[in-house]
């Protein structure tokens, strides 16, 4: 079975609760459940990880680089992660980034994202709906690989 990887970044543990005029009242664990019922749907394996710190989100990559791909929520780190970008990268792991909110119409420091370099591509502004755009983005590329191949 195929496996993928979701990381989210720091203080994605809070949502619900965290500026729920920006992020929604969505909580983690009703994300995480959106995505375990999404894989189910493509019998994929999904294991999803919420990481507060910057080397443990890049282990974590590491650690995954066999995955067929990742879903990733940097959070603030999108904005200024050279690291992660760098391990996003290295393994050359098939990854989307996704985000709650419209980076793109946020404060000017949240506009820019260092770490989309690394992806195939970015979702952001769908608020926990981006996480299952994200996935299903990432599944589709991945069968239009195959198909090519």
């Amino acid at each position: 079975m195929e496996k993928y990887i979701v990381i989210h970044g720091p203080n994605l543990n809070l949502l619900g609760t965290r500026e729920p005029e920006i992020y929604g009242s969505t909580t983690l664990e009703e994300i995480n459940e959106m995505l375990y019922n999404e894989a189910k749907k493509y019998n994929i394996t999904l294991e999803i990880f919420q990481l507060n710190s910057e080397g443990e989100i890049i282990d974590t990559i590491h650690k995954h680089k066999n995955a067929c791909g990742m879903i990733i929520n940097p959070a603030a780190y999108t904005h200024y992660s050279i690291a992660i970008l760098d391990a996003i990268k290295a393994t050359n792991l098939p990854t989307v980034e996704v985000h709650l909110s419209n980076i793109h119409t946020r404060e000017d420091f949240r506009k820019k994202s260092v770490t989309a370099e690394g992806c195939i591509g970015q979702i952001s502004g769908f608020g926990s709906h981006s996480y299952i755009l994200g996935l299903n983005a990432i599944l589709n590329k991945n069968q239009n690989n195959k198909a090519r191949k």
